[in-house]
């Protein structure tokens, strides 16, 4: 007995275009989930009030780039990973070289290369000693001898008789800091994650 099995070409035809179907509707739908992962990534940041150039950080990318695939995957990441996921996870900071970790007062200013300024900077840039003033209850300090500057901060003294002269507070001594958790990003993923299969069969129907 001899059997012949001949393959209908509409079928074929069929199998193709529901494949060509499949491929259009995970591509789409894992772009959909990965632009409003990170839409949502940046909100929260923008809502925490951490900055929109923070918020702009979070970039996403499409896979494949060009063309439609069953295995189309989107990337959602940090291009300042360091700063985001420290406000993700709230770590403990400790210094370095375990001493202290010096904390800006407003009499400091800022750094000339943005964010905080360090006490070396600060005694390169105002010509001033800083002195160390241990407490026993709170946080230990650095001060310097100087006057207030309209913006409040230390400067040189000019003045030959010290009038307007003040020790002021620099820069706060702690041996730690406990960074508050302000982000929840592992929400917001997972949340994008469970959409997908939705995702994918809305844009299934929608593609027939």
């Amino acid at each position: 007995m001899r059997l012949k099995l001949d393959i209908d070409p509409d079928i074929v035809a069929m199998m193709a275009a529901e494949v060509a179907a499949g491929e259009r509707a995970v591509t789409a739908a894992m772009r959909e989930a990965g632009t409003g992962l990170k839409t949502a990534w940046r909100m929260q940041i923008t809502g925490a009030g951490l900055g929109r150039r923070l918020a702009n950080s979070i970039r996403n990318q499409n896979f494949p780039r060009s063309g439609e695939s069953l295995d189309a995957a989107a990337l959602v990441w940090s291009k300042a990973p360091v700063i985001v996921g420290a406000h993700d996870t709230g770590p403990l900071i400790r210094s370095k070289d375990g001493f202290w970790l010096a904390i800006p007062l407003p009499a400091a200013g800022k750094s000339l290369r943005g964010g905080r300024i360090t006490p070396g900077e600060w005694e390169r840039r105002r010509g001033l000693r800083l002195r160390f003033v241990y407490r026993h209850t709170g946080p230990s300090l650095l001060v310097a001898e100087g006057r207030l500057n309209t913006k409040g901060q230390a400067v040189v003294s000019r003045s030959k008789t010290g009038r307007g002269k003040v020790t002021a507070p620099i820069f706060l001594l702690v041996p730690q800091v406990k960074l508050p958790k302000r982000l929840d990003l592992a929400r917001d993923a997972e949340r994008a994650l469970d959409s997908v299969p939705g995702l994918i069969v809305a844009n299934w129907v929608e593609g027939r």
